[in-house]
Parts: C-alpha cells; sequence; structure tokens
C-alpha cells in the first residue's frame, strides 16, 4: 500500500514538472496582428511625428493595406522576393586572382599534371547565364 501511494506521489511529481516545461519552446514567436502592427505604428509616429489626425488617419489607412497584403502572402504561402545578390568582382580582379592561383598551383605541379589542371579546372568554373533569369514566382 505504502508503495502504490509512493509510486503515485513520485509519477504526479514527474507530470506536474512535465507540464512546467514551455510548450512552444522551439518555435519562433507567431508575427503581430495587422490590429498589433497598427497599433504599434501609431504610437511611434504619435510619437516621433506629431500628427495631425488627417494625416494620422492617411497614414495609417496606409500601413493598414501595407499589413493586410503582408498577411495575405504569408497566409497564401507566397514568399516577398530575396533581396539582389551581392555585386560580382570586376572581371579584372578575377583574372588577375586566377593567374596568381595558377603560377603557384604551376610551381606544385609537374608539366603534365598542370595540363590537366588547366582542362579540369575549366570544367569546375562555374556557369554563368549571357542574361539573368528572373527570379521564379510562386
Amino acid at each position: 500500500m505504502k508503495k502504490n501511494i509512493l509510486f503515485i506521489g513520485v509519477l504526479v511529481l514527474m507530470i506536474s514538472m512535465a507540464n512546467a516545461q514551455p510548450k512552444d519552446e522551439h518555435c519562433p514567436p507567431k508575427p503581430p496582428t495587422v490590429e498589433e502592427h497598427l497599433k504599434h505604428v501609431s504610437a511611434e509616429l504619435d510619437k516621433q511625428l506629431g500628427l495631425s489626425q488627417e494625416q494620422k488617419e492617411k497614414v495609417l489607412t496606409a500601413y493598414k493595406t501595407f499589413f493586410t497584403e503582408i498577411e495575405k502572402y504569408r497566409k497564401e504561402g507566397k514568399q516577398l522576393p530575396p533581396p539582389p545578390p551581392p555585386p560580382p568582382v570586376s572581371k579584372e580582379i578575377a583574372d588577375k586572382l586566377s593567374d596568381e592561383r595558377d603560377a603557384k598551383i604551376k610551381l606544385a605541379l609537374h608539366e603534365e599534371q598542370y595540363k590537366k589542371y588547366v582542362e579540369v579546372e575549366k570544367k569546375m568554373r562555374p556557369k554563368h547565364p549571357k542574361e539573368q533569369a528572373p527570379p521564379p514566382t510562386n
């Protein structure tokens, strides 16, 4: 009988400890609702800009449209377009660095190995499209 009571006590203690753990510990926080965004924007703009009532209504209408559209894209699962890629390195700089690299490699390899290296290196170069393709649309 004492074993059963002790067992039940330990079981209750373990269950209460398990329930005390945060449930969504690894889940990211949910994005704020449109109303929460508007409340924050309104408060910040009032504090920073001192808008008149008419200005405030126009600005908040624009923000409401913006936040509503963003929310619509989130619900549809559409991604916003990615940021543009960083600018490429100029051809002169890339050629100079390649020549320096190849000169060092030529010193390390035999003549036949270097000839093979040149062929392999040409195949390893990334393919560059003539025109940039537009980003995929979902």
